[in-house]
């Protein structure tokens, strides 16, 4: 015996609509879905406009800024480029760039090797003021960068270190990025913990248990705090104006502020061409990497 479907309410409601409704309601859709692209195209034109502007700031000679504000130079020219691809000071661009890199590598891999480690610690191993400890952790996150210039600085001098990499790269292997570690805890707290004692009952330690499990495991996090120290390392002007002396060994952001003190005078057009060259790196690394950025941000909101 066969069965008859009877069609839903919801069906029959939108089947029985009168087709003028329903073509105002298609014309209503239509017409907020235009409004919504235009305000986006508007607010990306925006955002997007500084860049442009650079980019074209590139091809004005020195003598054009600040007679023409303009998007467009009145006589283009790439002698910019020429002058910022010869270096400046004796030192080649690609020495500035390679600097720059150096920092920003070793950077990332003591804050991601580093501040996992710490997050595993507190999310995980249970020991005497583990609570404590994480709420002064996070309390370091309220000391502005500038409060601790000094006694970093005094510390460095007396180590000798000062005029070398390490005072940029040695604090980001002792876990001293907080809001890094808190990121990372909270990801290894969504992790069931009976993972943790399946692999204890095989006979694995903390370290097997780190290695094997939880870092693969947090790979999102992991990539989001790359992304984050990659970009702010690159950036960073004052931590380098502070500890390095010698102009061979400036970074991009250093070597900037040699266009501009030279014989007090500006290279206004020098200064715009290796601005917008030292964008492109970190740019790059953010196209290549976004996705897993959307992707940690995603997993965070999981739960189960």
């Amino acid at each position: 015996m066969s069965t008859i479907e009877v069609p839903s309410a919801e069906f029959l409601e939108i089947s029985t609509e009168p087709a003028p409704q329903r073509r105002r309601r298609i014309k209503r859709k239509t017409v907020n879905t235009i409004i919504w692209m235009i305000v986006l195209l508007a607010l990306t034109a925006i955002v997007l406009y500084p860049l442009v502007w650079m980019l074209f700031a590139t091809f004005k000679p020195s003598s054009e800024f600040g007679q023409n504000p303009g998007l467009m130079p009145d006589n283009p020219t790439v002698d910019n480029y020429v002058k910022v691809v010869e270096g400046i000071a004796g030192t080649p661009l690609w020495r500035f760039f390679a600097n720059s890199l150096f920092i920003a590598v070793m950077a990332v891999i003591g804050t991601l090797f580093s501040s996992a480690l710490a997050a595993y610690a507190f999310a995980r191993i249970k020991f005497r003021g583990v609570g404590l400890l994480f709420a002064a952790m996070i309390g370091t996150l309220l000391l502005p960068f500038h409060v601790i210039i000094i006694p970093q600085y005094i510390m460095f001098n007396k180590l000798e270190l000062v005029d070398t990499y390490w005072p940029l790269i040695l604090p980001k292997f002792l876990a001293t990025e907080a809001f890094f570690v808190f990121l990372i805890v909270q990801f290894i707290r969504n992790i069931p913990r009976d993972m943790d004692e399946a692999a204890r009952i095989d006979g694995a330690g903390h370290i097997r248990i780190f290695f094997s499990i939880i870092l693969p495991l947090i790979k999102p996090a992991l990539i989001t705090s790359a992304i984050f120290t990659f970009i702010w390392t690159w950036n960073d002007f004052l931590g380098p104006l502070l500890y390095i002396n010698t102009p061979e060994e400036y970074p991009l952001p250093i070597a900037l502020k040699l266009y501009n003190d030279q014989t007090s005078t500006s290279d206004y057009g020098a200064t715009m061409a290796v601005s917008f060259l030292a964008l492109l790196p970190i740019l790059i690394f953010f196209i290549v990497f976004q996705r897993f950025l959307v992707d940690g941000v995603a997993t965070q909101g999981l739960k189960g």
